[in-house]
């Protein structure tokens, strides 16, 4: 996959989702990464990439996506899941802004295939990516 853009605010990667139905911008700004979907502006941890590349590379086979709104539950055994456990590195949500915290599988593995951190799939629906 291959994206334009260097990640800053005045030129941010343009991404599409695994499914390749929704185009999006993100860039880093510090320890914040910032996802741009139309006019909603979602942020998450910068450091979600490194630990979601370890918990990949850890796993070591492909993991579903399974990308849910924050209001909804993420099925067990998914990135989406993972980026909410109180078991993961950071003791929950990756997300930082209550109320759009989700969707953490959507929008950060297409910038780990493009930074040449993961293979993500991409069809239709049910998705899954792992650690190259």
């Amino acid at each position: 996959m291959t994206t334009q853009g260097n990640g800053t605010k005045e030129d941010p990667w343009q991404l599409t989702t695994p499914s390749g139905k929704g185009e999006y911008q993100m860039y880093r700004d510090g320890e914040t990464l910032v996802c741009q979907v139309g006019s909603t502006t979602l942020t998450y941890q910068w450091r979600a990439i490194e630990d979601l590349h370890a918990m990949l590379k850890s796993h070591g086979d492909w993991l579903p996506l399974g990308s849910a709104d924050e209001q909804k539950p993420a099925a067990a055994g998914t990135v989406e899941a993972w980026a909410r456990a109180a078991d993961n590195p950071v003791g929950g949500w990756y997300g930082t802004k209550k109320g759009l915290r989700g969707r953490f599988a959507n929008y950060v593995p297409p910038l780990m295939e493009a930074l040449g951190l993961a293979e993500v799939e991409h069809g239709p629906r049910n998705n899954r990516m792992r650690a190259v």
